[in-house]
């Protein structure tokens, strides 16, 4: 099949800029998705560079080898958790890097893709599983999950206020036969929210499909490790660059690093440092770097992307 991975690359000079690229060093994209950024770190480097290229998505892997054919002398892909970070370079026989960045959204493709059932404006069969195969997909949660469980989820990983009606009315809805595809859900969805809210609010079924895919690809839970991962692997001067696009993501980004800057873990009232935990980390920018307003109007999806950027030392 041949696969067209539409994907603006967001922040894209922003983070070509934060990662202050070496033609000779060794880079790690842990989202690769259709290569935009891979391909512009990728051309920087010379033949004494390495480029490795982390996907989950069979798809995005494929793609990302097309559009990074030419450079396939410096390029490696490896279909893996970016959460795994670690043990990829102990395969690959890397034990320092130069720079990675990662793109938490999910992709153009993926939400555009109606059998990848990540969407609610294109009908699919829901699955939302950003590595086909794993095992859990949307329909298992939606339909297998009891309701105080899928109102905690599309509470905490969706801050949906209405969460409680959501899960009574799916709940509801899956006692006369299953709910198998975004559509009906999306309807569901919709049936379950005051009508002025539907009117006012953003599109009714956000919040809700934003909070099953995260549950769906553990996507919370894998941020601080590959952070970690990542400024432990990172070379003295390296440079990490991350990009979040909802308020869950950048706060568990935010707190990693604030944690890795400030190195030690004491109590505040402790006079002494008693833990020896010293900075890895120390910011390019203290505040997170937003989309231009050039980019805003090129992709409206930008709008909520944040880019954190910083520094091994």
């Amino acid at each position: 099949m041949d696969i067209v991975f539409s994907h603006y690359s967001v922040l894209l000079n922003e983070c070509i800029d934060g990662l202050d690229i070496k033609p000779d060093g060794i880079y790690v994209d842990l989202t690769t998705g259709g290569g935009g950024h891979s391909y512009e770190i990728a051309k920087r480097l010379t033949d004494g560079g390495k480029h490795i290229c982390l996907d989950r998505d069979d798809d995005a892997l494929m793609a990302a080898k097309k559009r990074l054919a030419e450079f396939s002398d410096r390029v490696i892909f490896v279909k893996d958790n970016f959460r795994n970070l670690g043990s990829v370079l102990d395969n690959l026989g890397i034990d320092g890097v130069d720079g990675v960045i990662a793109d938490l959204g999910v992709s153009s493709y993926q939400l555009d893709t109606a059998e990848r059932g990540f969407s609610y404006n294109n009908d699919g069969y829901l699955d939302m599983r950003m590595n086909k195969s794993d095992a859990l997909t949307a329909y298992d949660v939606v339909n297998t999950y009891s309701k105080e469980r899928l109102k905690q989820i599309i509470f905490e990983y969706g801050e949906e206020k209405f969460a409680p009606r959501i899960a009574n009315f799916i709940e509801d809805a899956r006692q006369e036969k299953p709910i198998e595809t975004t559509a009906e859900l999306t309807e569901i969805i919709k049936s379950a929210i005051p009508q002025k809210a539907r009117i006012d609010g953003p599109h009714p079924a956000k919040r809700t499909f934003q909070a099953i895919r995260i549950e769906v690809n553990g996507e919370l839970d894998a941020i601080e490790p590959a952070i970690t991962a990542a400024t432990e692997r990172l070379k003295v001067g390296g440079r990490l660059a991350v990009i979040s696009f909802h308020s869950l993501e950048d706060r568990i980004v935010k707190k990693t690093i604030a944690g890795l800057v400030k190195g030690c873990t004491c109590p505040p009232d402790f006079p002494v440092c008693m833990c020896g935990k010293q900075p890895s980390l120390k910011l390019i920018s203290r505040k997170p770097i937003l989309p231009s307003e050039r980019e805003l109007e090129e992709n409206p999806r930008s709008r909520s992307a944040k880019l954190r950027v910083a520094e091994r030392v």
